[in-house]
């Protein structure tokens, strides 16, 4: 495997942090998820749609794979000596507290590089180690809002509209895995460590790359729309439509195309020039004749005269789509107390194949002697932790 060699410490929760590292544990790393003892880490305790299988929740099992768990008691002296003798023998450690906690519990960056000057040292929050923000929550629905994504979509006589998944945090997850293994390239060439900061906020910024970057040099962005525009900056027809008896999107296609497949007059009035200054005329018109026809039969027409189109699939549809099953984009593994369980796979192919599950996620605590052992403690030692509640 890509990282194996690689040890990661997790010191991380909720979404962002956890599904950073598991891109990095996917990939061969040998990741150990440090958690309280007793409860663990907040993701078990939660869960969106609340979806638990026999008590477990999904939220955890969604993205703490190929992982062990170790229980460390961080409040404790002995606790905080465990986890000293472990920075000392990695190479990563990841970690989306909020600013200053880790700091406060004697694990800040200056005090772990003096531990090992070799460490790379990842820190992930919403808005960064300092600034005017650094005490705010960040979230990704707050980053969402303030970071302008919101107030793009959606349509005219709508509220802002946030993406309805945890778009920022699984961009920012991705940032992670980036960030750790650039930092790793150059301490591999110049023999030491560092950090790396990752924000929420700046993994939004960076998701609107396009319509920022147009507006910092003067772009004329639209209003958003009331026809079924997607965005404040693409020409007409590039779109959501209703067909009559569902949804389907169209994208940068050519009008004079577009008004000959659908057969409409009132479409073919408009100039090509035109389609980004009368984009809410053109896409009001579009709508009107996609209306006529079943999705069905919009994608037999449109797909033979080269017109960029597609369904707009529900779950039940995308789960079962072809290419999405030829792609292997889901794994399943059993777990022994959720019985089956179905997530998504890492979403990059290596020389034709996703990486292998290694290991499903791990009980609470599950690994804590296993990693004890390789860090030279004794069974009677182990013993002791265990008895003084450090782990």
């Amino acid at each position: 495997m890509f990282l194996t060699g690689v040890r990661i410490i997790s010191l991380t929760h909720f979404l962002q942090g956890p599904s950073g590292v598991q891109f990095l544990a996917d990939l061969g790393a040998d990741v150990i998820k440090v958690e309280p003892p007793g409860r663990g880490a907040w993701e078990r305790s939660w869960s969106g749609a609340n979806t638990y299988l026999h008590g477990e929740s999904l939220f955890y099992l969604l993205a703490n794979r190929n992982q062990r768990s170790l229980t460390l008691n961080l409040k404790s002296e002995t606790g905080k000596a465990v986890l000293r003798r472990l920075i000392r023998s990695s190479d990563v450690l990841v970690e989306n507290y909020r600013p200053g906690v880790l700091e406060r519990l004697g694990f800040g960056y200056k005090a772990v590089a003096g531990e090992n000057p070799r460490l790379v040292y990842c820190s992930c929050s919403g808005y960064g180690p300092d600034g005017p923000y650094r005490e705010h929550p960040g979230q990704d629905l707050l980053v969402q809002a303030l970071s302008g994504l919101a107030w793009i979509s959606g349509r005219t006589d709508d509220p802002p509209t946030p993406v309805g998944t945890a778009v920022v945090d699984q961009h920012a997850a991705a940032l992670i895995a980036i960030g750790v293994l650039a930092a790793l390239r150059r301490r591999d060439q110049a023999g030491r460590g560092g950090r790396v900061d990752i924000t929420l906020l700046s993994a939004a910024l960076d998701l609107q790359i396009e319509p920022l970057t147009y507006y910092l040099n003067g772009g004329r962005l639209k209003p958003r729309s009331r026809a079924g525009l997607p965005d404040i900056f693409h020409e007409a027809p590039y779109g959501v439509y209703r067909t009559r008896d569902g949804w389907i999107a169209i994208s940068m296609t050519p009008l004079g195309r577009l008004a000959e497949v659908t057969g409409s007059p009132a479409l073919a009035n408009f100039q090509e020039e035109e389609s980004f200054e009368r984009r809410e005329e053109i896409a009001t018109v579009v709508a009107e004749a996609v209306a006529t026809r079943t999705t069905h039969e919009w994608l037999n027409a449109f797909r033979p005269a080269g017109i960029w189109c597609a369904p707009v699939n529900d779950y039940s549809q995308v789960v079962t789509d072809p290419q999405v099953l030829w792609n292997r984009c889901f794994l399943e593994f059993d777990h022994p107390r959720a019985g089956a369980v179905r997530v998504l796979s890492h979403p990059i192919r290596y020389d034709g194949d996703p990486p292998p599950l290694r290991r499903r996620p791990p009980l609470l605590g599950e690994d804590t002697d296993e990693v004890l052992r390789e860090l030279g403690y004794s069974s009677a030692e182990v013993e002791t932790l265990r008895t003084e509640g450090a782990v």
